[in-house]
């Protein structure tokens, strides 16, 4: 299970930076220009901490995971995220729109990925928490 914690933490860390690129990707400048201030603030600032903690979590599971699999505040830090990475699995299915994806080769490809992914994470961390 430590090997998955390791690859888990990698996988998490790429996430992270990959946010660095939704600004471009998403076309943020031409998106949000109808937005207020405050709402086009929040976006860049809630996806730069949304990152950070993607990465924070990535570093604990590849610095600590002996320490997430044989220690009581490992096992509960295991069950939030699980718990976290659950509610990210279910937001993928009722939180978006279908229609942002079905129909669309690439954008149906990203959906399965990240639901796998989401599954995955949900998966070995919950498994953590229940083996200990």
């Amino acid at each position: 299970m430590e090997i998955h914690l390791k690859i888990t933490g990698t996988l998490l860390i790429v996430l992270a930076g990959i946010h660095v690129i939704f600004p471009k990707y998403f076309n943020w400048e031409n998106e949000l220009k109808s937005l207020s201030l405050i709402n086009k603030q929040m976006m860049g600032i809630h996806t730069f901490f949304v990152a950070l903690i993607v990465l924070l979590m990535g570093l604990l599971c590849v610095t600590s995971a002996k320490e997430l699999l044989h220690t009581p505040l490992g096992s509960k830090v295991a069950l939030g995220l699980g718990i976290f990475w659950l509610l990210r699995l279910l937001v993928q299915f009722f939180g978006y729109s279908s229609k942002l994806w079905r129909g669309k080769k690439f954008e149906t490809f990203v959906h399965i990925v990240f639901s796998a992914l989401w599954t995955y994470l949900t998966g070995i961390f919950l498994a953590v928490y229940w083996m200990s």
